[in-house]
Formats: C-alpha cells, sequence, structure tokens
C-alpha cells in the first residue's frame, strides 16, 4: 500500500513516497512537493503505474493518465495531449487558412499519405513518432515511383508540421530532422530553349494566352505562378519610350522591375487593356499548376504540338511521371541564359530575376556554343 512521510533525518523539505516498484521491491522516492495531498496522488498513481508494469499491462495512454491525474490533483486543470492525427488535421486546417489554394492542394494528400502510414500510430502522443516513422512513409512515396525531389519536397512540408509542434512545446525535438535528404540525380541537368524552338512553340500557341505566356517568361523569367497569373496593374506603360513590368514575386516576397522587350510590348498592345487586378492571361489565371489539366501537362502538350522536347532524365514508375529537362520553368532558365549570352553582367541578371546566391543563379545559366567560340578566339594569337 502506497503511503507518504518525511524525512526529518535528511532535513528535506518533501514528502517521500514509499510504494511497491515494478519488481516488487519496496522503493522510496521524493516527491519533490511538501503539499501533502499531491504527495500521496502520486505515491498512489506511481503504485498503480508500477503494477501495470509487473503485469505487463503498461501502455502510452496508461502513462498519460497517471501523469494527468498527478497535474491534475496540483492544478485542477488536466494535461492537454495531442494526438498525431488530432495535431495534423489543427494543421491543415490552419494551413487552409492562411495558404493560397493551390497549396493547400498539396498539403491535404501529403497529411493523408503521412496519417496513413502510420496506422495506428496515429493515435499516438507527436512525442511517439521517431525518425523511424518517417523513413518508412518517405521509403513508400519512393516505391510509388515519385522522384528524389519530389520526396524530398514532401517530407519539407510535414517537417513543417513538427517544426511548429516543436515550438509550441508539444515535442522536444523535430523527428525530420534526423533524415538525410535523397540524392537527387535530376539536379542540374536542365535545359534551356533554343532559338528554333522559341519559334516553334510561338507558332503552335499562336493566338492564344499562350503565345503571351512564352513572350513573357523568355523576356523576363517570371516563375510559373507569377506568370500565369500576372495582372495588368503590373505593366507600367507610364513612358512611351519604355514600359515596365512590376510584380512583387510570390516565391520570395522581392519585387523585381523589368523593363519589357519591344517583342512582348507588341503582344501586349494588341491586347484590350485590362484594369488593376484584370488578368492579362485569363485562360491560365489561378489554375493549379500541377495535375493532369494543370499548367504544367498543359504546357507539355504544348511543346508536344510544336514538336519540342527535352532529353529524358528520369522514365516514369508508377504513380511518378516521366521528367525531361524541356519544362515551363524552362523559359526562366531561357531568359536567363539569353542574359548572360549577350553578355549581361552577372550582378544585373540576378537583379532582374530576384535570385538571392550566385550559386542558384548559375545553376540557371547556359551558354551557347557561340559564347564559347567569341571566348576562345578573343585570345591573342602568338604566331
Amino acid at each position: 500500500m502506497a503511503s507518504i512521510h518525511k524525512n526529518s533525518a535528511a532535513g528535506s523539505p518533501y514528502w517521500f513516497a514509499a510504494y511497491r516498484g515494478a519488481d516488487g521491491r519496496r522503493l522510496k522516492k521524493s516527491t519533490k512537493t511538501t503539499d501533502r495531498r499531491l504527495a500521496r496522488e502520486m505515491a498512489v498513481q506511481w503504485e498503480k503505474a508500477a503494477m501495470a508494469g509487473r503485469a505487463g499491462t503498461i501502455t502510452e495512454v496508461q502513462t498519460r493518465k497517471v501523469l494527468n491525474e498527478i497535474l491534475e490533483a496540483a492544478t485542477g486543470e488536466p494535461m492537454h495531449f495531442a494526438t498525431v492525427k488530432d495535431f495534423f488535421t489543427d494543421w491543415l486546417k490552419d494551413k487552409e487558412g492562411a495558404k493560397k489554394t493551390r497549396t493547400t492542394q498539396k498539403y491535404a494528400p501529403l497529411t493523408t499519405s503521412f496519417l496513413s502510414s502510420l496506422g495506428k500510430r496515429a493515435r499516438l502522443s507527436l512525442a511517439a513518432i521517431g525518425p523511424t516513422d518517417l523513413r518508412q512513409w518517405r521509403s513508400s512515396l519512393e516505391k510509388k515511383g515519385l522522384s528524389a525531389a519530389t520526396v524530398n519536397g514532401s517530407v519539407r512540408i510535414i517537417s513543417s508540421a513538427f517544426e511548429k509542434a516543436r515550438r509550441l512545446g508539444y515535442i522536444q525535438a523535430n523527428p525530420c530532422l534526423g533524415l538525410e535528404s535523397l540524392k537527387d540525380d535530376e539536379k542540374g541537368e536542365k535545359d534551356c530553349f533554343t532559338s528554333e524552338q522559341i519559334k516553334a512553340l510561338l507558332q503552335a500557341a499562336n493566338g492564344t494566352d499562350w503565345e503571351g505566356a512564352i513572350l513573357v517568361g523568355i523576356n523576363t523569367g517570371l516563375r510559373r505562378g507569377d506568370l500565369t497569373n500576372l495582372t495588368w496593374g503590373s505593366i507600367d506603360t507610364g513612358s512611351d519610350e519604355t514600359w515596365f513590368l512590376r510584380v512583387k514575386t510570390s516565391k520570395t516576397g522581392k519585387s523585381i522591375v523589368v523593363p519589357i522587350h519591344p517583342d512582348l510590348r507588341e503582344w501586349l498592345e494588341a491586347r484590350t487593356r485590362g484594369v488593376g487586378k484584370a488578368p492579362v492571361f485569363p485562360a491560365l489565371a489561378g489554375k493549379n499548376g500541377s495535375g493532369k489539366s494543370g499548367i504544367s501537362m498543359q504546357f507539355k502538350r504544348l511543346m508536344e504540338r510544336a514538336g519540342v522536347q527535352g532529353r529524358v532524365l528520369r522514365t516514369g514508375k508508377g504513380e511518378g511521371r516521366t521528367t525531361t529537362s524541356l519544362t515551363l520553368h524552362s523559359l526562366r532558365d531561357t531568359f536567363i541564359s539569353r542574359l548572360a549570352n549577350a553578355g549581361v553582367a552577372e550582378d544585373v541578371r540576378m537583379k532582374l530575376v530576384a535570385h538571392q546566391t550566385k550559386s542558384i543563379h548559375r545553376g540557371y545559366t547556359h551558354l551557347d556554343l557561340d559564347t564559347f567560340k567569341s571566348a576562345v578566339f578573343s585570345i591573342q594569337s602568338v604566331k
């Protein structure tokens, strides 16, 4: 029978609990409290837990119950435990309220996938989840045929949820930090469009919003979302001599100002100008980026009609897709590379596309053979 007593010989002000441990021995342990009532409750609960341990029936739920009863006896308030499922459900609701629709459309299936991989463990507390659980889920994504880049991105999203839990004090460490990123063999192998390919794309897109979108891409380097959702309010026609594109990028929040190239200006002048937030490309604005009917797939079909194709970097397996060296994002690479091949300084190029580091920028820069030829032929002859 559990009991409490004071250890006057030791001079401690705290009550000590005496109870029988899981191995049957009589134990004595300080309760670290001077409250007699709370000390007695702690002694009773410790002995209950020890009895369950002797019977081999102790579970996380019972352990939480013991801790909860002790805390409630001390403060009058129960302990608040967050199960994995409950926390991720609430986290997803917060994201739906704070993020754009196209972003939350990516978060929801990932959350479902992660919770499904946990099975019954989704009913445990967040602290019960470790790197092993994350590796198991990540392996399931790999088995579906998803690329390393897609899998790594998925882990980063789930990691952001655990990081929030850590900041709130629900867990001591983010279990995702125990995982090394998968090696992305496709990284750095992208190409840019040649002049012939650009002409073929423009011809295939003639008379559609895609024609203008391609011109914007190769002459401003806007990312997919900023490009397809471009508004007329971003087109500054204040000067007859030079028009400017003024956009606050959605990815970094940085503002860029790009003089509008004559080719793009000619296309814009032929359109009926909208006002303010009116989209420049109504057929593309607001559309989801991924999926069978998404913007990226639309552009892929346009490439097929134009007879333009990139090198195959990865053949799709399972739910994974075939990845090539030319995509909609290659329009951005093309703009940067055109600037580089025209001799535009690196710092100017970086400002035009809002790149913050040279290492990232150089991954987008592809020099053509004429540039290499000019560099080599510029060397003075030794004969």
